[in-house]
């Protein structure tokens, strides 16, 4: 069994391990580079465009919902298809919401963008 670590070797191994999630997201998730590649664009045009700091910090934030979302639903896929591989109703149905969340935020950002920018 190993040790748990307490203090600033936790937030240590936690950002280690985060990193490495995020690694692994990349090179094997092809919408998380998608929606990467996304943000690369949109974030500098929503530094520069003439709107409010609130409005800024919103249409940032819509985007990193997105990419939460995606890591959260690739994780859940990776999850189910270790659980099994075979088809079966409660695995299809636990990566059915998690796409359907994937999808609801990228419908608020949408709104989101959409809004503050018309």
């Amino acid at each position: 069994m190993t040790s748990k670590h307490t203090g600033f070797p936790r937030l240590y191994f936690a950002t280690i391990y985060s990193l490495k999630g995020l690694k692994a997201a990349f090179y094997s998730e092809p919408a998380f580079r998608q929606e990467l590649a996304a943000m690369v664009v949109l974030i500098p045009i929503a530094c520069f465009v003439d709107v409010s700091v609130v409005e800024r910090i919103l249409l940032i934030m819509s985007l990193f919902i997105v990419l939460i979302a995606e890591l959260l639903n690739s994780a859940v896929e990776a999850l189910a298809d270790r659980v099994s591989s075979e088809i079966h109703v409660l695995i299809a149905k636990a990566k059915d919401i998690g796409s359907a969340a994937v999808f609801m935020s990228l419908v608020l950002a949408a709104i989101v963008w959409s809004m503050i920018l018309m």
